[in-house]
């Protein structure tokens, strides 16, 4: 049996303190995981055709929903044809991050994911039927959820099958960090990624295919717990893995349907090229309070040239170019915090701000300490708050329960502020599929009820639900399926009004700004200016 570890002990693997898991993270059901499905290669996706369309469907919408802007770049054209590619980001949004991924790159993928994300219900027997592969976690292991011989097993299953998806040209999210986290850096890399691409290398050479490729992703999300945050996701330059690192060894064990471990120097090159490359992808703070500092002082200086950043991505990149640029920065990892008399005011500003609920969008030109309230905008924002208000029966009926849920669950979990916008987006994604069609049914009973009601009210024929003289049975199938898009609606116009409420609250926070405290922010932005 492995060792059992309990909390209090506080385990210590490596030097780094181990995550404490979740409840749900707890309950390991290793015959259920045995059993997961495996993907399949020779079809266009590792899982099942319909289920798979349909739940990249519905994240999408979902997405669309969640946040208010979403934006990606990449460093190389991407294509959905070629060689295999590993994506590898930092983790600290939960299952938001591999999401981001899937939804913005043209590839199928392979997809790993801890354990009970396989057995949860509901979304348990939904990543089966995407051929999602279980992992079980060092932290998992150490800590007693099973023996050391089942989660060879288990992960050295789900490895050949990741590998071999990747081997054969579909696209593998896993995280070099392991675990989602809360830092505004990233911490210890593991070699788990690495280990997996360099087994679809040996795969896809034994078969004369093109070797995959390590791919760096930047998960950048303005404020990952809020609901309409912004999104920008960036693919850097791929990692190339060349012929040399794949041994004779290994492509003869693959051959054979065995397998070796890769050589530990080609592993730790390859994490160490990784390591190198995708914190310039991230923050890269020593703190959000700092973070949020560097972001202020992007906005300060293009305030001081008589610009704007407009978009999320252009803050981004702002940011990360006044870190990169800060006098006697140091690439180091974790990053050592940057100092000076001028990030100690930035970060005094920034947090002044931040318990207002402003950021550096919110400062003024070049003399004004806020910018004003946009009056353009608004015709824009009443028409956005009337639809809501006409939409406003169906938004309650069908999302109102799922909002409600959400907000519970991502409040109440154990997993951490990182989960906080997971359990969001599930109870919307699941929300759609199992109560919109009770909705929609209770909706289609009190048309069917009020039928004459509404012929009065509408200047419509008694006989109205009698589609083309049949039976109000086809008027009522009608009305039960344009329920659905209306549904759809009133989503997008709840979310569209919620970004007028927070625009409009920060308006009045602006205007209603202590006079002594804009005063003393006005002094260090001053400061930092000069």
């Amino acid at each position: 049996m492995a060792t059992i570890i309990t909390e209090e002990d506080e385990m210590v693997h490596n030097g780094e303190a181990l995550p404490i898991l979740s409840a749900s993270a707890k309950k390991m059901k290793i015959d259920k995981l045995l059993t997961a499905p495996l993907p399949t290669y020779s079809a266009s996706v590792p899982g099942s055709y319909f289920w798979t369309k349909i739940a990249f469907w519905m994240c999408r919408r979902v997405s669309s929903v969640q946040f208010r802007t979403r934006a990606t770049s990449s460093a190389v054209p991407l294509s959905a044809a070629g060689p295999g590619a590993m994506c590898c980001g930092w983790h600290t949004n939960g299952l938001m991050d591999p999401l981001a991924i899937f939804l913005n790159h043209p590839k199928e993928f392979v997809v790993g994911a801890r354990h009970d994300l396989v057995t949860r219900p509901l979304l348990g027997w939904w990543t089966r039927r995407l051929a999602v592969q279980p992992v079980v976690r060092k932290a998992e292991l150490l800590r007693g959820g099973c023996t050391e011989e089942e989660a060879l097993h288990l992960n050295g299953r789900s490895l050949l099958a990741l590998s071999s998806g990747v081997a054969h040209g579909f696209g593998c999210v896993l995280f070099p960090e392991g675990t989602s986290h809360s830092n505004a850096h990233m911490i210890r890399f593991k070699t788990g990624p690495i280990r997996t691409v360099l087994a679809a290398a040996a795969i896809a050479k034994s078969k004369e295919m093109p070797l995959p490729k390590v791919v760096p992703v930047g998960l950048h999300f303005r404020r990952r717990e809020h609901f309409r945050t912004d999104q920008f996701i960036e693919f850097g330059e791929p990692i190339e893995i060349v012929d040399d690192m794949v041994p004779s060894a290994m492509v003869e064990a693959v051959q054979q349907g065995g397998w070796i471990e890769p050589p530990e120097s080609t592993v730790h090159r390859l994490r160490d090229a990784l390591q190198e490359q995708l914190p310039y992808l991230t923050p890269n703070a020593s703190t959000w309070k700092e973070h949020r500092a560097v972001h202020l002082l992007a906005h300060a200086e293009a305030r001081e040239q008589g610009k704007k950043l407009h978009t999320w991505e252009e803050e981004v990149l702002a940011a990360r170019n006044v870190r990169d640029t800060w006098p006697g920065s140091t690439t180091t990892f974790p990053p050592q915090p940057l100092g000076g008399e001028r990030m100690a005011h930035a970060s005094e500003a920034a947090e002044l701000l931040d318990t207002a609920g402003l950021d550096g969008r919110d400062l003024g030109a070049k003399g004004q300490v806020f910018r004003k309230a946009s009056w353009g905008r608004v015709p824009s924002a009443v028409l956005s708050v009337v639809l809501f208000a006409a939409l406003l029966p169906f938004s309650i009926t069908s999302l109102g329960l799922q909002i409600t849920l959400g907000r519970l669950l991502g409040d109440s979990t154990d997993e951490g502020l990182d989960a906080r916008t997971s359990f969001q987006f599930l109870a919307a994604f699941f929300g759609s599929l199992l109560i919109w069609p009770v909705v929609a049914g209770l909706w289609t009973v009190l048309v069917y009820l009020n039928r004459e009601a509404l012929a009065s009210a509408l200047g419509l024929s008694s006989s109205w639900l009698e589609v083309g003289g049949a039976s109000p049975l086809l008027g009522l199938v009608l009305v039960f399926i344009a329920c659905f898009p209306l549904f759809w609606a009133s989503g997008k116009s709840f979310a569209s009004a919620w970004d007028v409420w927070v625009d409009t609250r920060k308006a009045w926070t602006r205007f209603r700004f202590p006079a002594e405290e804009k005063t003393r922010l006005g002094r260090l932005l001053d400061k930092i200016n000069s």
